[in-house]
């Protein structure tokens, strides 16, 4: 595992590259008990689909990630928009520790109960009106996370503006509203103020498995840049997938790269 000043700053590009090869999966599985493996889930783990619903969970991942999570004490957790219960859905029947909502909702283990972390739910009125934003143009999908609501637009790229503007008039008519929005891959999401995944990264690394341990965050949007910021201050690691972005140690180019050094990592903790 890298030094704690290492942590702290970015590192050179050829060091990162080495870190997510085989010798760098080989060095971090002689230190896992140091480690926290925090995981987005869409881009990140999964491979982006049409739809949310469309996404598929390869058999070898859930193997992947049971393993990661036995090996680590419980020290694995998937950060996601995603609501919990949607995380639930996608890798039935496993479950496993997880941010959910942006950071709006946390389970510590396989056994605990979900909760809250300071998080109200949406207005009803005011997801009502975003909702009919949804009516733009076909193929503009509209998801409600609870704490959030989520429109989806790649079966629909040209409506991408319009989107936008209604969300802007929206905000303009309710200047007081606690809301935020959240530019992603095709999807504009409005979700209330006040918390967001590097707020639920926080929280989760104060309490046991995962406290005194070094973080290592793997994620791909700009959902994720705020983990990102938070890695350096919390003696953690943070890589991104298909581009470098900002404040990280390196990346991977995509999701199906990160499965593979999660494999070897896994791999490299068995070998004899």
């Amino acid at each position: 595992m890298m030094s704690e000043g290492s942590a702290s700053r970015e590192l050179p590009a050829s060091q990162a590259d080495n870190f997510v090869s085989q010798s760098g999966a080989d060095k971090l599985a002689r230190h896992l008990s140091e480690a926290a493996f925090l995981l987005d889930i869409d881009g990140t783990l999964l491979d982006l689909a049409p739809t949310p619903r469309e996404v598929w969970v390869p058999p070898d991942l859930t193997s992947t990630l049971r393993r990661l999570h036995e090996r680590t004490n419980g020290a694995l957790a998937l950060v996601s928009g995603r609501s919990l219960n949607d995380i639930d859905l996608i890798f039935a029947p496993d479950q496993f520790p997880a941010v959910g909502g942006h950071g709006a909702e946390m389970r510590l283990s396989v056994d605990s109960e979900a909760v809250a972390i300071h998080a109200p739910p949406m207005d009803k009125e005011l997801k009502r009106r975003l909702a009919t934003i949804a009516k733009l143009s076909p193929g503009i999908l509209l998801e409600d996370k609870g704490y959030s609501l989520a429109l989806h637009y790649r079966l629909a790229p040209h409506a991408e503006k319009a989107i936008y503007e209604a969300v802007s008039l929206i905000r303009a008519d309710l200047p007081n509203a606690p809301i935020e929005v959240l530019p992603g891959k095709c999807v504009c999401e409005i979700k209330q103020s006040g918390f967001d995944k590097a707020t639920g990264v926080r929280e989760l690394m104060s309490h046991l498995p995962f406290r005194g341990r070094r973080p290592i965050f793997i994620g791909d949007d700009v959902t994720d840049e705020s983990v990102f910021a938070l890695m350096p201050d919390i003696g953690g690691l943070a890589f991104s997938v298909g581009r470098r972005a900002q404040r990280v140690a390196g990346h991977f180019d995509e999701p199906r790269d990160v499965r593979a050094w999660l494999a070897r990592l896994v791999e490299a903790l068995e070998a004899p």
